[in-house]
């Protein structure tokens, strides 16, 4: 059985005349093409540690199977905004497992698809945890109800949003969650 002890966070964004191009360039952004990726679901290991970008960078090996949690967007639209997050949330007792989310939108401003992934991430956690809170209140609510219950006690996102290439290129947005 693998459970991953390290994880890092890295984005990218990629413009080409070929969607998988775009795609593959958005990987070079986020430091993360020389890796055979495999997506897993959204479980953020108990006792999992977050390293910097750079420090999970050094660890990866040309062709080595890593598993992530990537959230990913193209269009060939000029001028169409999309955007690409992960959202974590972290339980107060390391020894307990938290939430990844991935979400990917379309007209959406980086902040709030950002904030929606964050929000997707502590939802499923709280629920998890048996926290009580109003499904229908704005996110910076609940945010504050999560944390008051002690129970929560990090939430976060990375976010990658761009504006498609104004000639009808395409492009691509990622966010990762990289397991080592």
């Amino acid at each position: 059985m693998y459970v991953p002890k390290e994880i890092f966070f890295t984005k990218g964004v990629g413009v080409h005349k070929d969607r998988l191009a775009s795609f593959e360039l958005a990987l070079r952004k986020a430091g993360i093409e020389k890796c055979n990726l495999v997506y897993v679901s959204s479980i953020f290991p108990p006792e999992c540690k977050q390293i910097t970008r750079s420090a999970g960078l050094r660890k990866l090996a040309p062709g080595a199977i890593t598993f992530c949690v990537m959230a990913r967007n193209d269009t060939n639209e000029p001028n169409r905004l999309v955007s690409s997050a992960i959202g974590l949330a972290l339980p107060s007792a390391s020894e307990e497992y938290g939430y990844l989310s991935e979400h990917h939108a379309y007209g959406e401003t980086e902040k709030k698809t950002g904030e929606y992934a964050e929000d997707l991430a502590a939802t499923m956690l709280a629920t998890t945890l048996g926290i009580e809170f109003d499904v229908n209140a704005a996110w910076s609510e609940r945010e504050q109800t999560y944390k008051a219950s002690g129970k929560i006690i990090k939430t976060k996102n990375i976010c990658q949003s761009a504006e498609g290439d104004k000639n009808g290129l395409w492009t691509t947005t990622i966010a990762v969650a990289m397991f080592l």
